[in-house]
């Protein structure tokens, strides 16, 4: 299979390999050469002519197009405005039988779970990076038994901050502090930064004093000294924590992509999608954010809201975002990538339409605010930026014990959950094995469905939740960034 028309009424189709001037496909001669990913005409199209990919529109031709046309930048333009107006047309969808599923992780208080049980430092304030970083350096014998690991995610705030800015800091640490895969946290600050202890304390509301500890660096005559005392407390309470049968109902999922290709709406972002319906019918919770990559294709998730209330509340989400863009003198559909375009996603309806893929078919059952934990058993929209550090980050701080992340150009960063790499092409995943985990290509290559894919995708899944380490893991890339949109003192 060389190429592949989407949905019945698309009047494009996506090369799977790359096409030559002459070829023809679906009864269309291609009158130019086509990219591997990229779009060619089935018909011819006077300008204005609406793009039709995924049975949705994806933008108008800026000039007449003839049939066998490579269809791009040059001929395509979005027709998104920051002025749509929406409608509840609720539709439901079946789910799969999947079966009762289980994984290998840690209880902890209050009905929570993890999927690793590692030592995290959290710096309040990027002043004590540096100090962090070497306690985790000095410190790695600390990691035996059921210990996965010791690991700091510092980051420039917690100082010179106002306002919303500094809220969002402080929500997000406190959130990581909380996270179940720490299964001990050792809180640094500084002594004077505007973070202080007592804000994080009364944003953490309330700790066990076993799990959490603290240390003021300005207050210690010996900071390495203290930590390492401390960090010595976390691991003997840590260290007690053992691997235990827990039903695949708890599990919660995040679900990202980055560094997109024309590929990625066909072959990885779908079979994310069969996932999350997977996980889902054995009552678990998938996440999907990136809100600016749902423009153009929010309808398609607003109609399967549970009800008008989440409806109404998706919206908002959306409105709100656009607004921002707006606030910023900037326009809502400037999006795609230069290494987007280069893989063959042209407007941002174009993105989005294969972006919200990895939301499968469930119905929604919840909207989120930034960082705003999941309560929900079902899939959550998460307000959050498609940058790629921020949004993992969100969706770390939301409570999601793993990250899905699928990529058609290849990317190393890992969040503060393991993150799995999914490539959208066998190609990607041959060539950067040490980054990518899960090869979606199968779906265009013709050796696999996207169902089939969908089922591996569950068990590899349940492998890493049972320990499995990612290739990210494996590397120790972990980062943060945290959302930041106001001034800086």
């Amino acid at each position: 299979m060389k190429t592949i028309k989407i949905h019945p009424l698309d009047n494009v189709l996506v090369a799977l390999e790359d096409v030559k001037a002459g070829e023809t496909y679906e009864g269309v001669t291609a009158i130019e050469d086509v990219p591997r990913g990229h779009k060619m005409a089935l018909t011819d199209m006077a300008e204005g002519s609406e793009i039709i990919k995924y049975g949705c529109r994806i933008g108008t031709a800026s000039t007449g197009i003839r049939a066998g046309s490579h269809v791009h930048v040059h001929n395509l333009r979005t027709a998104l405005s920051e002025n749509a107006k929406y409608e509840y047309e609720p539709v439901s969808y079946p789910l799969p039988e999947p079966g009762k599923r289980t994984f290998k992780g840690f209880r902890r208080s209050k009905g929570k779970v993890g999927i690793r049980n590692e030592l995290w430092i959290i710096p309040t304030v990027g002043c004590v990076n540096s100090i962090a970083e070497k306690l985790v350096r000095d410190n790695q014998d600390l990691v035996s038994g059921t210990i996965d690991g010791l690991y700091t995610f510092t980051h420039p705030y917690g100082c010179s901050q106002m306002g919303d800015d500094h809220a969002t800091t402080r929500k997000v640490l406190a959130s990581l502090i909380r996270h179940p895969n720490a299964g001990g946290v050792l809180v640094l600050s500084l002594g004077c930064e505007n973070l202080t202890d007592e804000q994080m304390k009364a944003e953490l509301r309330e700790w066990n004093d076993d799990r959490v500890k603290f240390l003021t660096c300005q207050k210690s005559d010996d900071e390495l000294a203290d930590g390492r005392r401390l960090l010595r407390e976390l691991a003997e309470f840590a260290g007690q924590a053992q691997r235990e049968d827990i039903d695949a109902s708890e599990l919660i999922v995040g679900m990202k992509c980055g560094g997109s290709d024309g590929l990625s709406g066909i072959t990885a972002n779908p079979t994310v999608g069969r996932f999350s319906d997977r996980l889902i019918a054995l009552g678990g919770s998938t996440v999907l954010t990136e809100v600016p990559e749902m423009f153009g294709a929010e309808s398609i998730l607003f109609n399967r809201c549970k009800d008008s209330e989440t409806f109404d509340k998706a919206v908002r989400m959306v409105d709100n975002f656009k607004q921002y863009f707006v606030s910023h003198d900037q326009v809502v559909y400037e999006n795609p990538s230069p290494g987007n375009k280069a893989g063959g996603i042209t407007t941002l309806e174009d993105k989005s339409c294969g972006c919200v893929q990895k939301g499968g078919s469930a119905p929604v059952v919840d909207v989120l605010e930034y960082a705003e934990p999941v309560t929900a058993k079902g899939l959550s929209l998460l307000s959050g930026p498609g940058n790629d550090m921020v949004s993992t980050t969100d969706l770390t701080a939301a409570g999601a014990h793993m990250i899905l992340f699928t990529t058609g150009r290849g990317t190393p960063f890992g969040a503060p959950a393991p993150t799995v790499k999914i490539s959208t092409n066998t190609a990607l995943y041959e060539k950067k094995g040490n980054w990518i985990d899960f090869n979606a290509g199968g779906v265009a290559d013709g050796t696999e469905t996207l169902d089939e894919a969908g089922d591996r995708l569950l068990d590899y899944v349940l492998e890493v939740a049972g320990g499995k380490k990612t290739r990210q893991e494996e590397s120790g890339y972990r980062e943060i960034a945290i959302f930041k949109d106001g001034v800086t003192l």
